[in-house]
């Protein structure tokens, strides 16, 4: 099994945040939220993960070499592709064109999700969805009584669907995906000036392809800095029986109220910290209350009361009682 990996967006709902890093390098409970999406597609999957394949922009030697280190992570041979033009979600994958054979997911990285099924070989190709309240938000898809789906119906103004796309899908054969896009670009079948996988979907299903609906149990998403705040939670929730709180992390005088993450050699003292709240590595909170955010690594809080809020990386806050979303590199103290 390979897993593809589109993630070349500028991912401009997340700035700050994403000036320094992209958006799927953000960490969620301590782990990059890349990495989280490949630990959960990696326990549906009956086989090894062999390769994962990571279409990205120019983002830097750091963060390729951070993305291979996954990659290894997860027992998987890492590649590394380019998208440096923004063309739409078929050609995003089709800058992998070499690793498009055999088995394979693409997942989007900007999802996070939960599910208890078991990917096999009876499907020749499946869609992950969730029900939603209101689907004419998202893509959607129709399925018939045999549950194969029959339509794909983009952001739908009248209910047909409540099965929303979440962005993860699966191919028996990577080489037919392959080629099916590659028709695309070799014809120039453009929908605003770009190549959309829902396209190749369709020629794909008209072609015999038959498409079944992968029902998750949860979709956490993490598009905004609200949706990531709550993405964080629900994580932490998840593993709330598991080790969160490094043994090189300091806790003095201090209440954590779980669950909480606090990374390796963070430094907590005189604070209130939870529940909900995820702390990086070397950090500092100092004279704090904190609930319900993120804080990145070698970040700095003191004489604070946050709610709802995200601090980046090598950041200063101090003397804030409000819900702040503050990027890397980034100081603030009120009394100064």
């Amino acid at each position: 099994m390979k897993i593809i990996v589109p993630m070349a967006g500028m991912g401009k709902r997340m700035r700050p945040h994403t000036l320094t890093i992209p958006k799927p390098l953000i960490p969620i409970a301590g782990k990059p939220i890349v990495q989280r999406l490949l630990e959960e597609i990696a326990l549906v999957s009956e086989e090894k993960i062999e390769e994962i394949a990571f279409i990205i922009g120019d983002f830097g030697k750091d963060t390729e070499l951070e993305l291979e280190k996954i990659a290894t992570s997860l027992g998987a041979k890492p590649s590394i592709y380019y998208q440096y033009e923004a063309m739409g979600t078929a050609h995003a994958i089709y800058c992998a064109e070499k690793s498009l054979s055999g088995k394979i997911i693409v997942a989007f990285a900007d999802t996070l999700f939960k599910a208890d099924f078991k990917i096999t070989d009876q499907v020749e190709a499946s869609i992950w969805v969730q029900k939603v309240d209101d689907p004419s938000a998202f893509g959607v898809v129709k399925v018939n009584e045999n549950n194969l789906i029959t339509d794909f119906i983009e952001k739908p103004k009248n209910f047909v669907s409540d099965l929303a796309i979440i962005g993860i899908y699966y191919f028996k054969d990577g080489e037919n995906l392959k080629n099916e896009i590659k028709y695309l670009i070799d014809n120039k079948i453009l929908v605003n000036n770009e190549y959309q996988l829902t396209d190749v979907l369709e020629n794909m299903k008209n072609k015999g392809i038959k498409f079944t609906p992968e029902k998750i149990k949860e979709w956490m998403d993490c598009g905004n800095k609200n949706a990531t705040i709550h993405t964080n939670k629900r994580i932490l929730e998840y593993h709330k029986n598991d080790k969160l709180i490094f043994d090189t992390a300091i806790i003095e005088n201090s209440i954590i109220i779980p669950p909480c993450f606090i990374g390796d050699g963070a430094i907590v003292k005189n604070s209130i910290v939870g529940p909900h709240v995820s702390i990086g590595a070397k950090t500092t909170v100092d004279k704090t209350i904190i609930s319900n955010s993120i804080v990145q690594r070698y970040a700095s809080i003191k004489s604070i009361i946050l709610t709802n809020s995200m601090i980046g990386n090598n950041s200063k806050v101090a003397d804030v009682t409000v819900e702040i979303n503050v990027g890397d590199y980034t100081e603030i103290d009120i009394e100064k």
